[in-house]
């Protein structure tokens, strides 16, 4: 069941943009058992709806995912609102890298039976026994070792924007299909440590005791994930090896990290990673389509979306 805000999202996006106020795109997420996650989303849906938070949040038994928008100036409240809950207290909150306060404009929250889908039969490891946290500038240096394996647990569509440089990064469409494929790709480099990387860090709080299970000894993940290891980078005044954008599930889907520009535009190959979803939503594939097959495509991922959409349009009329 989903509890979420029931107005058009034209006259959201209107709403929001005449707030006389900024707001902060921020995310957090914990593993940790919540015996009724349903009366849990109802009382923070209660009270976030109150401080007009917005966002995308998922809820389990074993734990939240949360990506929002918030009011600046109920950051503090809200804040405060969630450490009073045994189950958040003190989770780590990170904002967002790049923010032009329009990444949600309603407030979603689901009860799911996980909160990242990793396609794996309940108890087969113990997701308790998780690799090694690294902070940022640990990681960094760490990957100058030539003999380590590094590995992007993200999309394909997300890795194809923005990645750390000599990363094993899988063609996979879900995080599901990653798993098995990687423990395939790397089976033979038990003996070497594995420095997993990901948007925010709960992909590799699974990736990491997965791997353990099936013989990793040495298992590392990025704590805090791309969104921490920018913000660190930048505060410290140190160049980034993450090059490119880091791909983000809300409505601005990527935040500059650097100038580097790693896509291709799906439609003429030239160099973009301006990504959109096709206009067909009968299709609604996410691509890389530069500004001038954008105007060209009408925004249309291939010519048969183009064709059948038009069809459609004129059967209509």
């Amino acid at each position: 069941m989903f509890l979420y805000n029931r107005v058009n999202k034209q006259e959201l996006r209107k709403q929001v943009a005449a707030e006389p106020f900024k707001r902060v795109t921020m995310s957090f997420y914990r593993y940790t058992h919540i015996e009724n996650p349903e009366k849990t989303r109802d009382e923070l849906f209660a009270h976030w709806s109150t401080l007009k938070v917005f966002g995308r949040i998922y809820l389990a038994h074993e734990g939240i995912n949360a990506q929002l928008s918030v009011p600046e100036h109920s950051i503090k409240d809200f804040t405060n609102h969630l450490y009073q809950n045994p189950l958040f207290k003190d989770v780590p909150i990170k904002q967002a890298i790049e923010d032009d306060s329009k990444s949600f404009f309603a407030l979603k929250m689901k009860v799911k039976s996980k909160i990242v889908a990793d396609g794996l039969k309940e108890g087969s490891f113990d997701a308790s026994n998780t690799g090694t946290r690294l902070d940022a500038v640990t990681f960094h240096h760490k990957m100058d070792n030539l003999d380590i394996v590094l590995v992007d647990m993200r999309n394909k569509y997300e890795s194809e924007v923005g990645y750390f440089k000599n990363a094993l990064r899988p063609d996979v469409k879900t995080f599901r299909e990653s798993l098995p494929k990687i423990l395939k790709d790397i089976g033979d480099k038990k003996d070497k440590e594995l420095m997993l990387y990901c948007t925010g860090g709960i992909r590799c709080e699974k990736a990491s005791a997965y791997f353990k299970h099936h013989g990793f000894k040495n298992v590392y993940q990025l704590d805090g994930g791309i969104i921490q290891y920018a913000h660190e980078m930048n505060r410290l005044g140190m160049e980034s090896k993450f090059i490119g954008k880091n791909f983000v599930f809300d409505e601005r889907l990527g935040e500059r990290i650097t100038p580097d520009i790693l896509g291709k535009c799906y439609n003429c190959g030239g160099s973009s990673d301006r990504q959109v979803n096709c206009a067909n939503l009968a299709c609604h594939t996410l691509i890389i389509q530069c500004e001038k097959c954008a105007s060209s495509m009408k925004s249309f991922c291939s010519e048969k979306c183009l064709t059948e959409y038009t069809n459609q349009s004129a059967k209509a009329c």
